[in-house]
């Protein structure tokens, strides 16, 4: 936390990069209030009766929110690991809902269509934005930490605090999506709020991770972190890319099992084989082809990095990390789709470079570079969003949603937050529960 008020206090005194998007400190609201999910401190959240944002720039798009989520990224805000937080932020990045009000410039859709809103915020018309690096768009966060501490600034994201934009979030009655004609896809009505929520962000992420890097049919690929995103990421590498081999790390039995029964993955979890690479090279004689880190940087197990972690002396630890430069192969690729913040210790450096390593920044995934693929893969029943779906849950329950999840509590994976506008559940999806009684 003194991490996160000493950049603020950068903030102010460097001052904001012009941007011409308003964030949630400049947008207009309503006189009417909903009900949002709202960061008040470290492991601190709060439902908080606030006011509806409003068309504030011509290419804004008001959202009637059916569905929103909690995705794991969301718990390092929980936890104040992320910088640039401010009391009152309203939280989330991932919603599907109606389309309520549309600014003058906005061509793309029109009142009353159904429409996924992504987690990032892009102009569509800078240089990175036509080049559909949706991500790095230029002109959406004003952060002057950001652009200090890596040299440039990437894209706004909703609801992930003033490190990246400071844009109000989706874990609310309503949304207000900026350069509605950019960060909206219109959903036909064959596909339920179920699947299609997750365009947002997980399953095209997923398949970012996997596109960057490089899989090709008949890889054997490791994949470490079983959260929605890892679990997405072995879906897409049985059902589209059609890895031959999959090994999965984890230490939670049960997303193991989901892997292993649903997908056919190797099962490795590393409370019981504590030497993952020993474990991966006994497995796969020769390494891996293609490693992806869907865990991230919260996850210490040694001693050592769990004491520089809470003391500051880094922010991230290296250990995933240098388990896959272990487990892959020679001139192999290692991929990075997990958050990582800032600074970490003891990476195994000279490995990647002995070794011929690729190492890959996925970045925060361009996802309306890959919405329509991903899209017609849900509609065609070769990638179902639903697998990993385990729970349906009031928008009022979003506080204890978050603290059940962060402990991994319930059998919690991915849930669905249901509004008072929301449809009733599909047949084939969980059922509205009371998150006190799983």
């Amino acid at each position: 936390m003194a991490t996160n008020i000493a950049a603020n206090i950068v903030q102010s005194t460097l001052g904001q990069v012009p941007v011409q998007a308003s964030n949630e400190d400049k947008q207009k609201t309503s006189p009417h209030e909903m009900l949002a999910c709202c960061w008040e401190g470290k492991e601190k959240i709060q439902m908080k009766h606030v006011p509806i944002p409003e068309i504030t720039d011509d290419e804004d798009v008001l959202i009637r929110v059916t569905g929103t989520t909690v995705c794991g990224s969301d718990l390092h805000l929980y936890h104040g690991e992320i910088l640039q937080l401010k009391k009152d932020e309203i939280l989330g990045h991932e919603c599907i809902g109606i389309v309520e009000k549309v600014g003058s410039k906005v061509t793309h859709v029109i009142p009353g269509d159904r429409v996924v809103a992504a987690f990032n915020t892009a102009c569509g018309k800078c240089e990175y934005c036509l080049k559909q690096q949706f991500t790095a768009c230029d002109c959406t966060n004003n952060s002057s930490v950001m652009e200090k501490l890596y040299g440039h600034r990437t894209g706004g994201v909703m609801g992930y605090s003033h490190f990246v934009g400071g844009f109000s979030g989706a874990q609310a009655e309503y949304c207000r999506v900026l350069y509605g004609n950019t960060n909206l896809i219109k959903i036909p009505a064959v596909i339920p709020d179920e699947k299609a929520i997750f365009l947002s962000d997980i399953v095209p992420t997923s398949y970012h991770a996997v596109w960057e890097a490089g899989v090709k049919e008949g890889d054997v690929v490791g994949v470490w972190g079983l959260g929605p995103i890892g679990l997405n990421v072995v879906q897409w590498l049985r059902n589209i890319f059609k890895a031959s081999s999959i090994i999965v790390i984890d230490n939670v039995p049960e997303r193991l099992q989901i892997a292993q029964e649903r997908w056919g993955a190797i099962p490795v979890n590393f409370d019981k084989d504590t030497d993952v690479s020993a474990k991966i090279n006994e497995l796969v004689p020769g390494g891996l082809d293609r490693s992806i880190d869907c865990a991230g940087f919260r996850y210490a197990k040694s001693l050592v990095h769990k004491i520089e972690r809470a003391v500051g002396l880094e922010t991230d630890t290296s250990e995933v990390i240098n388990e896959m430069v272990r487990s892959t192969k020679k001139f192999g690729t290692m991929a990075i789709i997990a958050d990582y913040a800032a600074y970490t210790n003891h990476l195994l450096i000279g490995g990647i470079m002995e070794k011929g390593l690729r190492l890959i920044g996925c970045g925060q995934a361009p996802i309306q570079r890959h919405w329509q693929k991903c899209l017609e893969y849900i509609a065609n029943n070769e990638f179902d969003p639903t697998a990993i779906l385990s729970h349906r849950f009031r928008l009022e329950d979003t506080v204890e949603v978050y603290k059940q999840f962060d402990l991994k509590q319930s059998g919690i994976l991915k849930v669905f937050l249901e509004t008072k506008f929301s449809n009733p559940p599909v047949s084939y999806a969980p059922k509205l529960s009371s998150v006190h009684g799983v």
